[in-house]
């Protein structure tokens, strides 16, 4: 089956754990776009970039971002990962990425979700009571913007849309929208239902237990008489490569640590252990850490544990690298791990269909 590889940014500005030195705003931006650069360069099939609005993250228009790589690369898609559907307007977001689809060439897509954090509630006027009937009902809109250039449509969130033009229209028709979830059954339910593609985040744990839930979105799908074409399955993980494993590990483990610790002290959960590291990136664990060959087997055996998958994105910018550190992982990724996932799977490349 075709499997697709590729990267996901939420463009951190998170200090280093040992020098408390951080990049200013203009580097970092200037190190992700290179970054980009260098994925389209090596051959990976998509490069995403989040939706936040706290200060840890660049990435509170991740369009505008995008289109700034557009315009640096040929062949890689651009990818939302994931817009905050709920506390955005449907129309802006789909008229952003039609623009993008434009600027690319047709390398565009949206991966529309939730969001794991609530600061964009409040800012955006928002409550946090509507968070699931926000989604639910702007995901309808998105999806019938894209269905027809004039919209009939009402819902209690936003005004009614009574025939006016949406524009501009994309190259790609219909331009690709993925629906990203955690682990709420009613997310892969409705993901299924509409038939769309499925991007899981799956960041601790056991990948395998999210068998059961892609199952139901299997399922759902069909049942609602979708073909199984459609009812895709992407991954996004968290995940970094070296020459070596264990150099992978000792790279990658203080910033991770930093990063879900200080996370952790807003939800409760205790600081993040060596221990509890290194059991992650065991051959069932979440975390993607490694050389080439360990990556690749670990997602090999992600692929059959969860029925096949279709894509897999690499969150690496949740530890603080050196920008050196994070192109070689990118270089390793494109030039070892995902020519042999492509050989052991008997597929192309995206970008060469």
């Amino acid at each position: 089956m075709q499997m697709q590889i590729g990267i996901d940014s939420f463009a951190a500005a998170i200090p280093d754990p040992a020098t408390r030195v951080a990049l200013t705003p203009v580097e970092r931006m200037h190190y992700l776009l290179e970054e980009i650069e260098l994925a389209d360069r090596v051959g990976l099939d998509v490069f995403g970039i989040g939706e936040h609005h706290r200060a840890e993250f660049l990435d509170s228009a991740p369009a505008v971002i995008l289109a700034a790589a557009a315009a640096r690369t040929e062949n890689i898609r651009l990818t939302s990962a994931v817009t905050v559907l709920s506390a955005s307007d449907p129309v802006r977001v789909f008229q952003e990425f039609a623009t993008l689809d434009l600027i690319s060439r047709g390398r565009a897509e949206i991966v529309a979700g939730r969001g794991s954090f609530i600061e964009s509630y409040p800012l955006f006027g928002l409550r946090l009571e509507d968070y699931d009937s926000l989604f639910a009902e702007k995901l309808d809109l998105l999806l019938k913007i894209r269905a027809s250039m004039q919209v009939h449509w009402s819902g209690k969130h936003r005004p009614a849309l009574t025939g006016q033009a949406i524009y501009p229209r994309p190259l790609q028709n219909p331009l690709p929208i993925w629906v990203g979830v955690g682990g709420t059954p009613e997310s892969f339910v409705r993901a299924g239902m509409l038939g769309l593609p499925l991007m899981v985040a799956i960041i601790g744990g056991e990948p395998r237990r999210f068998r059961p839930l892609i199952d139901l979105y299997r399922e759902a799908g069909r049942r609602a008489g979708h073909s199984p074409e459609q009812l895709t399955v992407g991954l996004h993980s968290v995940g970094f490569l070296a020459d070596t494993t264990e150099k992978a590990a000792n790279i990658f483990f203080p910033g991770y640590a930093h990063t879900f610790t200080e996370i952790g002290k807003e939800r409760g959960w205790p600081p993040t252990t060596r221990a509890q590291f290194d059991a992650q990136r065991g051959p069932t664990g979440a975390l993607i850490i490694g050389d080439a060959e360990t990556v690749a087997k670990k997602i090999l055996y992600i692929n059959e544990a969860l029925g096949g998958i279709s894509r897999v994105t690499f969150q690496m910018g949740v530890s603080t690298l050196p920008h050196n550190q994070m192109l070689e992982a990118i270089e390793i990724l494109g030039a070892a791990v995902a020519p042999f996932l492509r050989s052991e799977l008997g597929v192309t490349p995206a970008h060469a269909r």
